[in-house]
C-alpha cells in the first residue's frame, strides 16, 4: 500500500527521519558520520535549505529542515543517494 502524501508546511519546515533498511546500522564509524555531514553542507550550499538541527543515530538520523529551492523530497533524495554511493 503506498504511503499517503506528506502534508505541506507553511513554513516548509519539516522534522525528516533518514532509517537504514530493517534497523541496520548506517553509521559504523567516525568517518561515516563526518561524510553525512560533509554532504549535508554540500547540499545545503547548493539548494540553499535551512538546517536547524540534525541527531546522527547508529541507525537513522533526524533533520530539522527548512525546504530550499527545491522540494524537501528531492533534497534528501539527493541526500541519501550520495551518502549510499
Amino acid at each position: 500500500m503506498p504511503r499517503i502524501a506528506r502534508k505541506k508546511s507553511e513554513s516548509k519546515i519539516y522534522h525528516i527521519m533518514i532509517r537504514g533498511i530493517d534497523q541496520q546500522n548506517i553509521f559504523h564509524d567516525e568517518a561515516d558520520y563526518e561524510k553525512f555531514i560533509a554532504i549535508l553542507s554540500k547540499y545545503q550550499k547548493m539548494v540553499y535549505y535551512d538546517l536547524f538541527a540534525y541527531c546522527l543515530m547508529g541507525n537513522h538520523v533526524h533533520l530539522l529542515i527548512r525546504e530550499g529551492k527545491e522540494a524537501l523530497s528531492n533534497s534528501i533524495k539527493r541526500i541519501g543517494i550520495s551518502y549510499a554511493s
